[in-house]
């Protein structure tokens, strides 16, 4: 099994191997992390394609996802005690699935919400 799981991480790793879908993934990935961290949000988690936005508060967590999913996009909040108390969030999952103009869109509305809940300037 180890040596399975080895040889799936290398196929991923491997740019000859890993094809366009991967490195749309983490294209898309990046694009999020550095329009976030532009605007003033705090993220969590290097490495993958699922980003915490951190917000600390639940009610905040909770007010902002619904925000969210009513200018057509879909992310969770989630607190205590799914994560550490204090340490409320929004989970973004992106997908290779997702064009450069959905995520920008995601960012923009963001960023919208953001400033009218206080959260960044």
């Amino acid at each position: 099994m180890v040596g399975a799981a080895t040889a799936a991480i290398d196929l991923v790793n491997n740019p000859v191997t890993r094809g366009p879908l991967l490195d749309q993934l983490w294209s898309n990935a990046a694009l999020f992390r550095s329009r976030m961290s532009d605007a003033g949000f705090v993220l969590a988690g290097e490495g993958h394609a699922i980003i915490p936005v951190m917000l600390g508060d639940a009610r905040l967590a909770s007010l902002m996802a619904e925000k969210m999913l009513a200018r057509g996009i879909y992310v969770v909040g989630f607190s205590f005690p799914v994560v550490p108390k204090d340490k409320a969030r929004i989970r973004v999952q992106l997908s290779a699935a997702h064009s450069t103009d959905q995520v920008n869109y995601a960012v923009d509305s963001f960023i919208e919400v953001g400033r009218e809940l206080n959260v960044i300037q």
